[in-house]
This record gives C-alpha cells, sequence and structure tokens, in this order.
C-alpha cells in the first residue's frame, strides 16, 4: 500500500480527472460518476460505504486513493455574525473565506493565499 501523501486524494479531482485517474488504473469510466456521487451527494468518508461498488474494487482504491477533506485551521465569529475561515488544501495553499450576513442575505468572499 502507498503511504498517504503517494496516494491520490480523490477530493481533489475534477469530474474529467476522476475518469483519467480510473482510466489509469484500469477500470472503467462509469466508475467515475459512481464514486463522484457517493462523494458529493452521499457524502463519503470511506471506500467501505460505496456499497454498490465491488469490495476488490474498494480494496484497490484503498491501496492508491484517499478521500481527503481540506484541513480548516482558522475559524473566527464575530459578534455581528461574521465568519472567517482558512482552510489548508493537499499541497500546501490555502483558502480564506468570508462569510458576510446582510439582513435576509449572506456574501461569501473566497481569496487563496
Amino acid at each position: 500500500m502507498l503511504k498517504q501523501s503517494d496516494r491520490i486524494n480523490l477530493l481533489g479531482l475534477s469530474p474529467d480527472g476522476l475518469v483519467a485517474f480510473f482510466e489509469s488504473i484500469g477500470e472503467k469510466r462509469f466508475r467515475a460518476t459512481q464514486v463522484l456521487k457517493w462523494l458529493h451527494q452521499q457524502g463519503a468518508s470511506s471506500f467501505d460505504e460505496m456499497t454498490n461498488i465491488s469490495k476488490s474494487l474498494r480494496q484497490k482504491l484503498a491501496e492508491v486513493a484517499d478521500i481527503r477533506e481540506p484541513e480548516v485551521v482558522l475559524e473566527k465569529i464575530s459578534t455581528d455574525g461574521t465568519r472567517k475561515w482558512v482552510i489548508r488544501m493537499d499541497g500546501g495553499s490555502s483558502i480564506e473565506m468570508v462569510l458576510i450576513p446582510e439582513g435576509s442575505r449572506k456574501t461569501l468572499c473566497v481569496s487563496s493565499r
């Protein structure tokens, strides 16, 4: 099994990237759609949850891939309800997000660091 830093983070791949990944490991293209639904519609955080995928493929995925969410390194909540987050991505880059409440609306500002 590869060490974690060498495994592909499936959350970091676009739909086309997932197709390319599955083709690179000798799997059919439709597997990308299955896994995409598990990750982004069902919120799966492990391959074991993906019950419509064979056990052998789930085991193969666990050996070469990961499901790693970005790390929240800072969260601040102001008295006016404004929320600020700094999120560290794979590779070390960060994203700063600020959610600003405005009456019945909210504005989200996102910037990379």
